[in-house]
């Protein structure tokens, strides 16, 4: 079973566009045919679009509990790592 999509994609001279079923609105030029089934498919949305809710890499990293202190040996995260015991 095949889902509807939302538009067409039509080929112009000057690259790829898609056609919502709905509007009627014109989303391109696309350089390519793939990037315009992307974009079709991903609902047209732009970067403009998107708000994150973390403003900065760290609150979003403090938000999905990723630990703060990095190994700097590994330079991994520290939950990847088992503590190291040294006998001196």
């Amino acid at each position: 079973m095949s889902v509807p999509l939302p538009g067409r994609v039509l080929e112009r001279p000057d690259g790829f566009y898609w056609e919502s079923k709905a509007t009627k609105e014109l989303r391109g030029p696309f350089a390519t045919r793939a990037e315009a089934d992307a974009d079709l498919l991903a609902g047209g949305g732009t970067d403009d679009e998107f708000e994150p809710e973390a403003e900065t890499l760290q609150e979003a990293e403090s938000e999905l509990g990723i630990s703060e202190w990095v190994d700097p040996d590994t330079g991994g995260p520290a939950e990847d790592n088992v503590p190291r015991i040294e006998d001196h």
